[in-house]
């Protein structure tokens, strides 16, 4: 855009400032077809973040499936690693969580840390994916509701071997094995994040992140589970959940 030409000065005389001329002002309004208007005259979006973005599963404009940064899913992988690692040679890890979770157990009244430990029961957390899957479906996001589905297909499928490969015994159970990872939480973790990206509502997140939290820490509190049982779990959860939801983005994409 060229600027207006400034009048030159001559010799004993003062240079005017640059007049504004009337249609420049008016062609940063807003619809102005001038040559200084910010709008695309060939209807194409503007390159902001903003005009490209695509619908939500709710078709708000803006909106799309939070996926986990790769920050969340390289620290994930880690914790993980690591803690799956302490749990296989009762390493010092391993050890401070016996400690952690003799001191937690029936620190709040049972009937208060079973109700958290429900929510991550397959009769609770999947009527709540199932809802949203369905929602998803009747609004036209048939491949967002799929990818949920098999989000959490994937838990048994990960969880169970994890249980026999360690061996872990639980707190209350030591003569028993098979606590390591929490399989109720990570139904938790995909279940209520699940349904939270179909939904799209601002609600839904916090929500998921509630009743999540809600879960691990009443498995923790009643003896159900040992902490690296949820952390664990958690971390896989986050692994799910963002191969589904980048499935989810590519598809909303195209």
């Amino acid at each position: 855009m060229r600027e207006t030409p400034r009048p030159q000065g001559t010799v004993g005389s003062r240079a005017e400032p640059p007049q504004p001329r009337p249609d420049r002002a008016l062609a940063h309004t807003a619809g102005a077809t001038g040559s200084g208007t910010p709008h695309r005259s060939d209807g194409r979006p503007p390159h902001t973040p903003r005009g490209a973005r695509q619908p939500g599963p709710d078709d708000r404009p803006g909106a799309t499936p939070p996926a986990p940064g790769r920050s969340a899913v390289f620290w994930a992988i880690l914790v993980l690693t690591l803690v799956t690692w302490q749990v296989l040679v009762d390493g010092p890890l391993a050890r401070l969580d016996v400690r952690v979770s003799r001191a937690l157990v029936d620190s709040v009244p049972r009937g208060l840390s079973e109700l958290g430990a429900d929510l991550g029961n397959m009769t609770v957390a999947l009527p709540v994916l199932g809802c949203a899957m369905a929602y998803a479906f009747r609004r036209g996001h048939r491949l967002a509701a799929l990818y949920a589905g098999l989000a959490m297909a994937a838990v048994p499928l990960l969880v169970i071997p994890l249980k026999e490969w360690t061996a872990r015994p639980g707190p209350l159970e030591p003569w028993a094995e098979g606590y390591y990872p929490s399989g109720h939480t990570a139904t938790a973790v995909v279940a209520y994040f699940g349904a939270a990206m179909l939904l799209g509502t601002r609600w839904a997140m916090p929500a998921a992140w509630v009743l999540t939290l809600a879960t691990g820490t009443g498995l923790v509190l009643r003896g159900y589970h040992w902490p690296l049982d949820v952390a664990a779990s958690l971390c896989l959860g986050v692994l799910i959940l963002a191969v589904c939801a980048t499935r989810m983005r590519q598809d909303s994409a195209d």
